[in-house]
């Protein structure tokens, strides 16, 4: 091993410390002699990435590049067995959750995934959650040259975009195919990854995440499939929520922001053909990434969701439990740390979507639904999710036990008061004066 500075695989990354620096090391196929890079794997691999494709992205490319990151580790089909267990415990979950919600099922099917089959039934949602970020990414990258660079590019600025797309695809796909090495179900991270109504659960993660657990894997897979079921029943029956999460995330990444002053003067007077020279000009990042206005507002907007809908599902679930299963707590309390703390999931999603996916205030919302549900019963509870500005707010999460502590839940409540009482909350109770004229 080589003691020369610039000698080692991050010294030779020529996009270190910028949105790419997973590029060289993720393009490089294998090395050859002397430790250096295979080139005519690493040409293959350029290659396939500069493929035509439509979009900023290229998806075949993803798709393959994760199915290689899964299958560095051993990912067997799941068993009949496996399936049948796992069908077993969602409607057991169904059952109990019966009790503790008004809202129905929203399980369809069934499903035990291998990581490689996550990977394809989650790569459509992927696709409306990464896109907004690469194509904001190759747009500032064009827009970065000064007014007669673009007009003297011309057909280059084509090629530069292809060629971002190229690189963002590599990142995506290795951080899919990282991610599905470490999710639970298809609900796993907040976000209703997989096809509606399909409750599904990975076998060989479950089973490692019981080893981590005094718990029986019994227990844990039915726990697991009663957050998956609940996540299930929420989403089906709140038709806003699915667009409301996912379009939160795409906001957030169609407002990324690049500022670019400083790019024109780092690169100015570099000898292209000197990898030191440009490799110091890249050191601490090309690009400076700041939040706009946009982005901050749908960041709260997606904090606060995302924290009420992991809330109540440990609510609800919490509910389906407490006197069915002795070692839910211990489960509750495992899963909880795993959100808040935010494991390879969070991190992975952080690194590809640009926002950290964790329900910092869980616990709050927890409390605020159960108290909710104390004071007013189930249908008090469920109900704030017919209309999202009937939610909790990011203030309600700091006196969650003062979220409508005045209000009671009614004897009885007819279609006709449901219905007054929701133009009430949304557009304040009518004027007891005259009426006002039509405008």
């Amino acid at each position: 091993m080589s003691d020369n500075p610039g000698d080692g695989p991050d010294e030779q990354n020529p996009f270190k410390g910028t949105p790419f620096e997973a590029l060289f090391g993720g393009m490089t196929g294998g090395t050859g002699p002397g430790g250096m890079p295979d080139l005519s794997a690493l040409m293959a691999q350029v290659q396939s990435l500069m493929q035509p494709y439509d979009g900023p992205i290229n998806w075949a490319v993803v798709a393959d590049i994760a199915r290689k990151v899964a299958a560095q580790q051993p990912d067997p089909t799941p068993s009949q067995a496996q399936r049948d267990a796992i069908s077993d415990a969602v409607r057991l979950a169904d059952h109990w959750l019966d009790e503790t919600t008004e809202f129905s099922s929203g399980v369809t099917s069934t499903a035990a995934w291998s990581r490689a089959e996550w990977i394809v039934e989650t790569l459509d949602v992927w696709k409306r959650l990464v896109e907004p970020v690469a194509g904001s990414t190759v747009t500032a990258l064009g827009n970065a040259l000064p007014e007669e660079a673009r007009a003297m590019a011309g057909p280059l600025l084509g090629m530069l975009g292809k060629a971002t797309g190229a690189m963002v695809a590599t990142q995506v796909g290795q951080g899919v195919g990282g991610l599905a090495g470490d999710v639970l179900g298809a609900s796993d991270i907040g976000l209703p990854l997989g096809p509606a109504g399909k409750a599904a659960l990975l076998p060989l993660n479950v089973a490692a995440f019981a080893e981590e657990l005094d718990v029986s894997a019994d227990d844990v897979l039915l726990y697991l499939a009663l957050r998956e079921a609940a996540h299930q029943r929420l989403f089906a029956h709140v038709p806003w929520l699915r667009e409301h999460l996912i379009g939160a995330v795409a906001d957030y990444g169609s407002g990324i922001e690049i500022n670019t002053a400083g790019i024109e003067e780092k690169l100015r007077g570099i000898d292209p053909m000197n990898p030191a020279a440009m490799q110091e000009a890249m050191e601490g990042g090309l690009f400076d990434l700041s939040k706009s206005p946009a982005q901050q507002a749908a960041l709260e907007r997606l904090e606060v969701t995302l924290a009420l809908v992991e809330g109540w599902v440990d609510e609800v679930v919490g509910q389906a439990t407490h006197e069915r299963m002795p070692s839910a707590a211990k489960l509750q309390e495992a899963v909880r740390r795993r959100r808040a703390a935010g494991g390879p999931a969070e991190q992975t999603f952080a690194t590809l979507v640009g926002l950290e996916l964790r329900p910092r205030r869980l616990r709050d919302a927890s409390t605020l639904w159960g108290s909710l549900r104390t004071r007013q019963g189930i249908e008090g509870r469920d109900g704030v999710w017919m209309h999202p500005d009937l939610l909790p707010s990011a203030a309600d999460l700091d006196d969650p036990l003062g979220f409508r502590e005045t209000s009671v839940a009614p004897e009885s409540l007819s279609d006709e008061d449901f219905e007054a009482g929701l133009r009430d909350l949304l557009d304040g109770p009518p004027s007891d004066g005259p009426e006002r004229p039509a405008e």
